[in-house]
């Protein structure tokens, strides 16, 4: 008897400690950055963000003309900032989709090429953190980047069909695009996934993690964080390096094996079947979002000027990302 009382004692000990460790434990040094003016630049997202969740809304194979309808509109954004555009067209159930891709071609080492991508389907929903605040921070780092000269490519790419029924499946766009690039002995040194970069709060407790990493993270979800799967380590900690040297924004980072829930959940998966170095860049989704994948997924739950600031420090990150050594 006291033997199994023993042991009910010592599982309820330990789900009470799985259970706490998914909270935040750590408190940032450093809180939120001081308050900062919405510049051009946060007004350049928003809008972004307010015509792919509200003016298109929900956008995927399911409401195909609101998906043309982002794909026109991204389009149309990358060519006005002067970039030539590739589609990567495929058909699913006799309906095109494409990946969206605008090259910046290095000075003097254009065959090695640096990637930055996000998804711009969405599950249902306006998806406005998920993923058009992603979209726009792709296309606003592309206007900031294109008259910068660069040693390496840069590859912006707008992925279809990430979201589920073809997540983690074969027709992902992300997966045509790098089985692609496999095939063509593409020289990709590092692959940066931008997935829901709009959502910060200051409230302690309002970050959560997987069971147990929470003992060493922060309590306040107002950082971008940085993910990455072991062979990708030395990419991880390069871009955390480099946006610290670019921003005071609050960043955090984490390197763990695909099975820890998240890990692996956007088009940074794609390139690691295939032996890519990737991150994913993000505010860490449903541990931080309460309206991750839902219908009040909105425009106005995002904090532009946070997100300012965090591609200010993307765009650091990708211009250091091409023109330094890597290893």
């Amino acid at each position: 008897m006291k033997r199994v009382l023993s042991l009910i004692f010592y599982v309820i000990l330990s789900f009470i400690i799985i259970k706490a460790s998914t909270f935040g434990w750590r408190p940032l040094a450093k809180t939120m950055m001081p308050l900062k003016k919405p510049e051009q630049l946060a007004k350049a997202l928003e809008a972004h963000v307010y015509h792919l969740s509200e003016e298109i809304g929900d956008r995927s194979l399911f409401n195909y003309r609101a998906l043309q309808k982002a794909e026109e509109y991204i389009t149309e954004q990358f060519r006005s900032f002067g970039y030539d555009i590739e589609f990567q067209e495929y058909t699913i159930s006799d309906k095109p989709t494409k990946n969206i891709i605008a090259l910046k071609e290095g000075a003097k080492n254009p065959e090695e090429i640096i990637i930055i991508g996000a998804h711009y389907d969405t599950c249902f929903n306006p998806g406005a953190d998920d993923n058009a605040s992603a979209v726009a921070a792709l296309l606003e780092l592309a206007r900031l980047l294109h008259d910068k000269e660069t040693n390496r490519s840069i590859k912006f790419i707008a992925f279809v069909n990430e979201e589920p029924p073809f997540f983690h499946t074969e027709n992902m766009g992300s997966r045509i695009y790098v089985k692609g690039a496999k095939e063509r002995g593409e020289d990709i040194k590092g692959a940066l996934i931008l997935e829901m970069i709009g959502y910060y709060s200051n409230e302690a407790h309002s970050q959560r993690y997987p069971p147990l990493f929470g003992l060493f993270y922060p309590n306040k979800g107002n950082f971008i964080g940085v993910v990455g799967n072991f062979a990708s380590q030395w990419l991880v900690k390069r871009v955390a390096s480099f946006f610290k040297a670019n921003s005071q924004f609050p960043v955090e980072s984490i390197v763990a094996p695909s099975i820890v829930s998240g890990v692996d959940f956007s088009d940074n998966w794609s390139f690691w079947k295939e032996g890519y170095p990737a991150v994913m860049i993000t505010d860490t989704a449903f541990y931080r979002y309460p309206h991750y994948h839902s219908d009040s997924d909105t425009y106005e739950k995002l904090d532009y000027v946070s997100m300012q600031e965090v591609v200010k420090g993307l765009s650091g990150v990708l211009f250091d990302l091409a023109n330094q050594d890597l290893r």
